[in-house]
């Protein structure tokens, strides 16, 4: 399946999880609360082994490398504040609730993940090399002509609905504390940088398959308008068609990250619960 295809269902499926959220707001439209937010936060995450095809045609290649380990490259690993802020592996999420209780969103989700396959590492390589069958172990490093990074970005982007759950909070709304998961599914835009047997690509972006993602989060929100949120993920991302020299390469690995964001939250709307002291409200979301 070409990453055309990937995109096009991609695409349908985002397509439906509008449909089903302005269903939802249709549904809502006599409340007419609103509240958007953003954040933006920084990551750590680790990845499942992977096994890498590889298909080369015109060279005689069709292998693959099995159960490859990687790693990733937060980016302040020494010093924070160290180097420009959209180096390091960073995240940002935009959202909108858009029910009468605040507890549904729809939300923009996107991680800019590394995934470097470790330097070093000995691997399996079984299939066909120089159109002569190849089965054996080698030292996967730049100094037998291999490296493989997404270091630019393994790059998920996701399309999620949101379910909020109210911990606590103060009268006045000038703490309150939420629960929230996530659910999700995009297109995954790594950047792409390779040598294999000692053939380097041309680094670039593209857009390189689908990828799906589950995420909790506790989320403290101060003065009603700012919140600290830390961040629980897993996403599984199949690749397909990654460029590599004279062919592509196809691989799937599961991610694990821990995310810690700031961001803000702002209402759209008058009397929106999230934002005014505890009172009565009526059925439809206003306060009384």
């Amino acid at each position: 399946m070409n990453w055309i295809n990937v995109l096009a269902k991609t695409a349908g499926v985002a397509i439906l999880m509008v449909c089903s959220v302005g269903v939802a707001m249709a549904k809502e439209k006599k409340a007419r609360n609103r509240a958007i937010y953003a954040s933006w936060g920084y990551n750590k995450a680790w990845y499942t082994k992977s096994t890498v095809g590889v298909r080369q045609p015109d060279l005689g290649n069709d292998y693959k490398m099995v159960k490859v380990t990687a790693h990733d490259n937060p980016g302040w690993n020494h010093r924070l504040l160290n180097q420009q802020l959209t180096i390091p592996q960073y995240n940002y999420r935009l959202g909108m609730y858009f029910n009468k209780k605040q507890d549904l969103a729809f939300e923009l989700n996107f991680d800019h993940v590394k995934y470097i396959i470790g330097d070093g590492q000995t691997m399996t390589v079984q299939g066909t090399y120089a159109n002569a069958p190849i089965d054996k172990s080698m030292v996967f490093s730049r100094s037998n002509g291999f490296y493989y990074f997404l270091n630019n970005g393994a790059n998920f982007f996701c399309f999620n609905l949101v379910k909020r759950k109210e911990v606590y909070h103060l009268p006045s709304r000038n703490l309150y504390v939420d629960f929230t998961g996530k659910a999700g599914l995009g297109p995954v835009i790594p950047h792409v940088e390779n040598s294999l047997f000692g053939k380097p690509n041309t680094p670039q972006f593209q857009f390189g398959g689908w990828n799906a993602g589950l995420e909790t989060a506790l989320r403290v929100t101060f003065m009603k308008y700012a919140y600290i949120e830390f961040a629980q993920k897993v996403d599984y991302a199949r690749y397909s068609h990654l460029k590599v020299y004279e062919g592509r390469a196809r691989q799937a690995f599961g991610t694990y990250e821990l995310v810690l964001s700031l961001g803000t939250i702002l209402p759209t709307t008058k009397n929106n619960p999230l934002f005014v002291r505890d009172a009565p409200v009526s059925e439809d979301g206003k306060i009384k």
